[in-house]
């Protein structure tokens, strides 16, 4: 598998992983899909990583602003998907690093990660990488007529 920045041409791809993602009703909050579009002014603006398998895209990883205001700017929120053919085989703990080490780079302190609590293995995923769970908000999303709970995950970074 190799890891690299994404580009603008890793879109669609990137696009079809993450509105599969989107589809499912308890992995994320998120009901509107994304376009290549959206995902190439993403791609712009922030850190934005692309883990393949030969030429094909088997995962993603980015990280954005945490909230609004200055007080925030060492604080982000990660982003990590993969494609169901690629999970559990390592690709997403390299991704995660490659992530964490751009996050440092970046002068990130904090990273964190708002999973839903239906999401068994996503927060298993973040808690074997370092992530401590800091809250969880019962019943704050609601999806396919489900009330969702929410896990909050962080990372200090130094």
């Amino acid at each position: 598998m190799n890891i690299r920045p994404a580009k603008k041409g890793d879109a669609r791809a990137i696009a079809e992983i993450w509105n599969g993602i989107i589809a499912d009703p308890f992995i994320t909050f998120t009901t509107q899909e994304k376009t290549p579009l959206d995902i190439e002014k993403l791609i712009e603006k922030q850190i934005f990583l692309a883990l393949f398998e030969g030429d094909v895209l088997q995962g993603f990883a980015t990280f954005g602003p945490f909230r609004s205001g200055p007080g925030y700017r060492h604080t982000a929120e990660v982003t990590i998907h993969l494609a169901p053919d690629a999970r559990g085989r390592g690709g997403g703990r390299a991704l995660m690093q490659a992530l964490l080490n751009k996050a440092r780079k970046a002068g990130v302190h904090v990273l964190v990660a708002a999973v839903s609590g239906q999401n068994h293995a996503a927060v298993s995923f973040h808690h074997a990488m370092g992530f401590d769970i800091v809250a969880q908000m019962p019943e704050v999303g609601k999806k396919a007529g489900r009330w969702l709970d929410l896990v909050l995950l962080q990372k200090q970074l130094n």
